[in-house]
């Protein structure tokens, strides 16, 4: 048998190859991680085949916290398909060996009868699945609570229209007529039927060349109809979204522009097949304009172009982006005429030029009249005036421009900062103050420093200590404000497992005694167990508990049911239904139901701050489209009193049509009032007027005449003069600079990049600085609450250092004293608390308090408890009016968002209006959804979903969220989102660094790979990189990404090679960039017939191993020559069927446009084949996209 070792990070010592003992009788592939530099710390996992070539188990070496192996196994039935996939199970041998795992062992281990995921094939050559039935036994197949998927084609009943267009050339310019009607006749298309666990329908229509010409929902028996028109280069031209249709149908099939500018998304393309132009519903045009190298130089929206004013972007020879700012110029077509003929490149330069204040070192070539500069980045060297680089870190030397010589485990190399970002500037919008940032890295070209200055000459300096693996075992952060301020240190320590999962994080302010803010354990499978946080390692204030259910949901944090001296418990339910099924009387076709499809039923909590506090709980209802519909509100004891309850109705697109809401129940009452019955009125997607026919001046304000709402160009709200709002000006992100409320003017000020740095509210100030906030602050709000305390009616607050955020809470500066959050699986922060005592004690709620003085003179003292604020939301986020809340500095509390004096939260790049469920602001990534309006607020589902600020690439590590943008990875800190590169205040797990490490080499690699970052780092795309212990793979925006694993693929080198990481990252993502969007919408590529089948591969991969080939070709890498691989007689082949290219790079599925072939004879695909075992030329394909020739290396 032939065994296939890699090793990785090898240190070459004698024995440690043999550490753990793989089956010698087995086919496998052995993987090892050094954690640590002597070896003592590592991952391992060994993959074994059968005599196929197919997986058959992976084990992860003492993978789990007890040192367990971690087993998957694989089965197959007798046509090779794997209808089942397991859950990992824990094995207490931990000798690497293959075991002997039965499928009655692992549903033993979970306690159910089907531990496993389970497809039901049809009996087709394709193997197409018919069924999905999740794990547990509540998904089990017979439960009707499973996927199923039909394949059909369109019948007359289906009523699909044909909207027609022709298209015209104007400068250069594609554009699409006004659509006309006509009727698909019966098997014209194909048709996708897909029933969720709880019967909810979606169907797809799609023409012979695969695209989606119709994305059908069932809301009963009535059709939400999305459709895609596409031009004569099959290109998306127009998006008719649900009540446009429903408005054409209405007006005889007849469309109007009124209709398409309405309701309809718009694009336009030049003859290099490039979108120029485009029309979201609801804003104006947007206009783009590339250079000859089709980079994006400049983009105008509807606003910047009443001035003439364009966004542009500069690069340097790499295609890095350099500086950005605004110029004026021509037109878009007469400007894109100019652009076409060069490519937009600047260099560094000595002198270079001065504008906005500050001094640029890069040339200004072409598109040179700059109006307004923004930012500017540097590379490969620090500018001149940058701080001085320290020569080391915590002990750790730091790189230099000048290549310097090291040597490692007796190897020798030259290593700098070449190829590195060194320095970024960014300019205030409001003004031509100018931040800055420095990144320091070691020898091994890790980032372990950085120094800050901010827009007021004040600092945020960072030092980080970093392990063999990248892992943060120190960091030193070094603040102040204003450079005269006296310096504020934070040193924070962690500890990690032996798979570097974090145990104990630590945290000191300056030298004041060493807090323990968390100390984590983990179960078998990985998940956090228990939490225990605050105070010492021996007396934590709080231990906080995490249950889960068989799909890995949290379902508890703590026991609502019993306490005990937990502060706070919360309980989700998603199939279960433990309150009423219907709670509120004056809806009883409302049902609260058991859900199946991941939607929450129930939520149910308790917190001490009340004595005997009965139970609350939120039972939801949802309508076909697994829209919320209403959040019952129940409480122990009064279940039926209608209280806080929110009633929603929808339009077609999702917008809301109708609210109801209550409050809580006066006293002397039985049940609570309704306080809002609100009726909404849209001119297109804007919400013009709102009328409360509740008459009630709580909840949302009630107005006998509504006044009506108004809007910009850019389709952003500027009145809403029933809440006293006249006015809100926006700068050129959309970002609201001045909101004027009740004559009180708030203004803000942000970088260019989107970050928040200023808001001034009247003349109370907040400076947000690198997550450190100040705040104007009155002498009361440092009382103790001893004595009597006498206001100064003319005192003037002074701005002082309130917040510094922590991964459990804030530290609150005025007060001293550690504050902890509670948060929900929204974020939604619930319930805050502090030591005020320093007793290790939390009081929850006033408590009495015996004082003596003398021998007999006793007095009872009443002390407040040392809950710091206790939230209760509405579905849509509104707080209850019965929450006391206090008005303390910190105010970040629905999603973890900061609520502003507008009673708006700021979600960074858009503001949300909880009391109406909508955002102000046009959602940046609305074409995600192009089903929903774009002011919807998490597509309608908020208690299932977040709208995340979006505009990057995020990162999932466990409980830990990140995001990737411009060569840097950020989390959120105080609700800012904060650069870490050594100053984070969560650190970087190995698999965390691994991916930025990855997604910089795809950025840095060339063209392709640097067009992936760009499609996904902006307002149009994003993805979620989940880290996983499983395989890689792609499904619905989710990249699932195991930095651990390893397989060998056929590459164009002769050898059967382990792809690097990077390239592995840059294929899932890939799946994301597929225009066809939806990763099995095309069927099977190749089914489980063959007897080299390891799984169904979809045709998705097609497209994702062609941008995985261009990515090889850029990086001088071999380019993979099979999708699969098999293994006769002990010896490893290509998989035929899964061929990509032939021997001289062209590709079997893509011609030398780069466009995908719709058909593949078999005789091509030998050919590709036998090509690499014949010499002869003509075996090659013709007319193909060549790997070699079609991509620039780097």
């Amino acid at each position: 048998m032939k065994k296939i070792l890699f090793i990785f990070h090898i240190v070459f010592v004698a024995g440690l190859f043999y550490a753990q003992t793989p089956t010698a009788s087995q086919n496998y592939i052995y993987s090892k991680t050094y954690l640590s530099e002597d070896g003592s710390k590592k991952s391992e996992a060994v993959q074994y085949f059968d005599g196929l070539g197919r997986l058959k188990q992976t084990v992860s070496v003492k993978s789990t916290p007890s040192g367990k192996d971690l087993v998957v196994p694989v089965f197959y039935d007798e046509l090779g398909r794997q209808p089942k996939d397991f859950l990992p199970l824990p094995i207490t041998t931990a000798n690497s060996g293959i075991q002997p795992v039965s499928e009655a062992d692992i549903n033993s281990y979970y306690g159910v009868a089907n531990a496993f995921s389970e497809k039901v094939f049809d009996n087709s050559p394709l193997g197409k699945v018919l069924e999905v039935a999740a794990p547990g036994d509540a998904w089990k197949k017979g439960s009707g609570h499973t996927i199923q998927s039909q394949y059909e084609t369109n019948v007359s009943a289906d009523q699909v229209k044909k909207y027609v267009i022709t298209s015209s050339w104007a400068d250069a310019t594609l554009s699409p007529s006004v659509p006309t009607v006509e009727w698909y006749a019966e098997s014209q298309l194909m048709k996708n039927i897909t029933i969720d666990e709880d019967g909810n329908k979606s169907i797809a229509f799609k023409n012979s060349q695969g695209q989606t010409v119709l994305a059908r929902k069932m809301d009963g028996s009535t059709p939400v109809d999305t459709y895609y028109i596409y031009n004569v280069y099959d290109q998306l031209a127009y998006v008719i979204t649900p009540k446009a249709d429903v408005q054409i149908s209405q007006n005889g099939n007849v469309v109007t522009q009124t209709v398409l500018n309405d309701f309809c998304y718009q694009y336009k393309y030049d003859n290099k097949n490039r979108l120029v132009e485009k029309y979201i519903p609801g804003k104006g045009w947007e206009h783009m304009v590339y250079d000859k190298a089709n980079r994006l130089i400049f983009t105008q929206d509807a606003v910047m172009r009443s001035s003439g004013k364009w966004l542009f972007t500069k690069y340097d020879q790499f295609g890095r982006v350099i500086y950005t700012g605004f110029i004026l110029a021509a037109p878009r077509a007469s400007l894109q005429d100019v652009a076409d003929d060069y490519v937009v490149i600047d260099s560094r330069d000595a002198t270079g030029f001065t504008k906005n204040g500050m001094q640029v070192y890069y040339t200004n070539i072409l598109f040179n009249e700059i109006i307004t500069l923004l930012s500017v980045n540097y590379y490969d060297d620090y500018p001149s005036g940058a701080p001085a680089r320290p020569s080391t870190i915590l002990g750790k030397t730091t790189l230099s421009a000048t290549p310097t010589q090291y040597s490692s485990n007796g190897i020798v190399s030259y290593r700098s900062i070449k190829g590195m970002p060194t320095s970024s500037y960014v300019k205030n919008i409001e003004d031509d103050n100018w931040s800055q940032s420095h990144i320091w890295y070691d020898t091994d070209g890790r980032a372990i420093g950085t120094h800050s200055i901010n827009h007021l000459g004040g600092y945020t300096k960072t030092e980080t200590d970093l392990d063999f693996a990248g892992a943060v075992l120190q960091t030193k952060t070094y603040h102040k404000r204003l450079s005269t301020d006296t310096e504020k240190i934070i040193t924070e320590t962690f500890e990690y497992d032996s798979q570097n999962r974090l145990l104990t994080h630590k945290h000191q302010i300056d030298s004041n005694p060493v807090e323990v803010l968390s100390q984590n354990v983990y179960n078998d499978l990985g998940q956090l167990e228990v939490k225990k946080v605050g105070n010492t390692i021996a007396s934590p204030l709080q231990t906080v508990n995490y249950t889960y259910n068989i799909h890995g949901k949290l379902t508890k944090i703590n026991d609502p049911d019993n306490l005990g001296s937990d502060l706070f418990g919360y309980k989700i339910n998603y199939n279960q239904v433990e309150g009423m099924e219907t709670p509120n009387s004056d809806f009883t076709d409302l049902k609260v139901k058991a859900r199946y499809n991941g939607n929450i039923a129930e939520v149910s909590w308790k917190t001490l701050t009340q004595e005997n506090e009965p139970l609350k709980r939120y039972g939801y209802v949802y309508d076909n489209l697994d829209r919320l519909s209403a959040g019952f509100y129940q409480k122990a004891g009064s279940e039926s009193a209608k209280e806080f309850f929110e009633k929603i109705d929808y339009d077609i697109d999702g917008s809301i049509s109708r609210l109801k809401r209550s409050e809580g129940v006066s006293a002397g009452n039985t049940f609570a009032t309704m306080i809002d019955n609100l009726k909404y009125e849209y001119n297109g997607n804007k919400l013009t007027k709102v009328t409360d026919e509740q008459q009630n001046p709580s909840g949302y304000p009630y107005i006998t005449t509504p006044n009506t709402i108004t809007y910009d160009t850019n389709g952003n709200m500027m009145t809403h003069l029933d809440k006293g709002i006249s006015s809100i000006q926006y700068n050129y992100l959309n970002l609201p600079s001045q909101i004027t409320q009740n004559s009180k003017v708030t203004n803000y000020t942000y970088r260019a990049d989107g970050v928040k740095v200023k808001k001034l509210f009247g003349d109370l100030e907040t400076d947000y600085l690198d997550g450190f906030q100040y705040k104007s602050t009155f002498l009361i709000e440092s009382w103790n609450g001893q004595g009597t305390f006498h206001p100064d009616p003319n005192e003037v607050p002074e701005l002082k250092l309130r917040i510094i955020p922590t991964s459990e809470g804030y530290y609150d500066a005025l007060l001293n004293q550690y504050v902890y959050n509670f948060t929900d699986h929204l974020g939604n922060v619930r319930l805050s608390y502090t030591d005020i005592s320093k007793d290790g004690v939390i009081q929850p709620r006033q408590y009495e308090f015996i004082q003596c003085s003398g021998k007999f003179l006793c007095t009872t003292v009443w002390q407040p408890g040392e809950i710091v604020e206790n939230n209760d939301y509405y579905p849509f986020g509104m707080l209850h009016n019965y929450t006391a809340t206090t008005q303390n500095s910190y105010q970040y509390k629905y999603n973890g968002k900061e609520l502003q004096e507008t009673g708006m939260y700021d979600y960074g790049w858009r503001q949300y209006m909880p009391d109406l469920g909508r955002w102000t602001q046009i959602d940046p990534l609305s074409e995600k959804g192009h089903n929903f309006s774009p002011y919807n607020y998490a597509i309608n589902n908020p208690i299932l979903f977040i709208d995340p600020d979006g505009l990057w690439i995020s990162i999932t590590d466990g409980e830990n969220q990140y995001r990737y943008t411009s060569g840097h990875i950020q989390h959120e800190v105080g609700g800012e989102w904060v650069t870490i590169d050594g100053k984070d205040k969560e650190k970087l797990s190995t698999n965390v660094r691994k991916i930025m490490e990855g997604l910089i080499k795809l950025e840095a690699g060339g063209d392709v790979g640097k067009g992936m970052i760009s499609f996904f780092d902006n307002s149009k795309n994003n993805i979620n990189i989940q880290i996983t212990t499983g395989i890689n793979n792609y499904l619905n925006g989710v990249a699932y990404i195991n930095p651990d694993l390893s397989s060998s693929y056929p590459t164009s080198d002769g050898k059967f090679s382990d792809s690097p990481f990077f390239i592995k990252l840059g294929h899932e993502m890939a799946h994301g960039m597929d225009p066809e969007k939806n990763i099995d919408a095309l069927g099977l590529w190749v089914g489980g017939k063959t007897k080299t089948k390891d799984d169904d591969v979809s045709w998705s991969e097609v497209y994702a191993s062609h941008i995985e080939n261009q990515l090889r070709g850029e990086n001088s890498l071999p380019l993979r020559i099979s999708y699969r691989t098999f293994i006769q007689n002990g010896i490893k082949k290509i998989d035929g069927e899964t061929v990509l290219i032939d021997t001289v790079g062209n590709s079997v599925f893509y011609n030398s446009k780069g466009k995908r072939l719709d058909a593949i004879t078999l005789g091509e695909k030998f050919d590709a084949y036998h090509s690499f075992y014949n010499i002869f030329v003509t075996n090659c394909l013709t007319n193909r996209f060549n790997y070699y020739q079609n991509v620039k290396k780097k």
